[in-house]
């Protein structure tokens, strides 16, 4: 198995760029990887952005962006109001904002949603990502839900059993708008880590997962 590492001087931080539909979706499919990401050595740069979400679930995503990123080296996190559910209708502000934030992000890693996630919002921001920044890494997340999307991913971050747990009490504890969804509980949130653990032969069985269409081997 291979490993994809950051080829960046010694002492430069890793510029991350965050990017979720919802208030939970960056948690939901990056949170392990981003907390143990901010465990390691190298300094850690965010951009966090939530394109969609109700007063309510505002205060939600930006109280957990803010556990999430404890220890970064820098953090930004901004919500937006887009319609839920009708981003291919709002489809010039969206594209907009991604003309903003090209010009103020230079991520060395871009996690977002997947191109062959159902949800209409999540599928029209992994596209525009996509036509936005063409020289990135990206890497596409998965979210759990009704629809039959999550298909074969091809790259694996490992997560230590602690990182794992933080991950799903922090999402129960911060997303209480979300709990009466059937689908919402510690269980899902950690069988789908199982399952990802098990495919990458984590040592702590535990894993996110994702999809990385262009890779380069260097």
């Amino acid at each position: 198995m291979l490993r994809l590492t950051f080829n960046l001087p010694p002492g430069q931080p890793l510029n991350i760029l965050c990017i979720g539909a919802h208030s939970d979706d960056i948690e939901i499919g990056a949170g392990g990887t981003i907390l143990a990401l901010l465990a390691q050595p190298r300094p850690v740069r965010v951009h966090w952005i939530v394109f969609s979400a109700s007063p309510q679930r505002a205060q939600e995503a930006r109280a957990s962006a803010a556990e999430f990123l404890t220890g970064a080296d820098a953090a930004l996190i901004e919500v937006e109001d887009m319609r839920d559910g009708f981003f291919p209708a709002e489809f010039l502000r969206v594209k907009e904002r991604f003309e903003v934030l090209k010009q103020a992000s230079r991520p060395d890693l871009i996690l977002t949603h997947t191109r062959d996630d159902h949800h209409q919002d999540h599928r029209c921001l992994a596209e525009l990502t996509w036509n936005t920044f063409r020289k990135h890494l990206i890497l596409g997340y998965e979210i759990p839900k009704y629809d039959p999307d999550l298909g074969n991913p091809n790259l694996f971050m490992p997560l230590s059993s602690e990182v794992a747990e933080r991950k799903v009490a922090a999402l129960m504890r911060h997303f209480k708008t979300q709990h009466a969804r059937g689908w919402f509980t510690p269980e899902t949130f950690h069988a789908l880590m199982r399952l990802r653990g098990l495919q990458a032969a984590a040592q702590s069985g535990m894993a996110e997962a994702f999809h990385g269409p262009k890779l380069w081997l260097c």
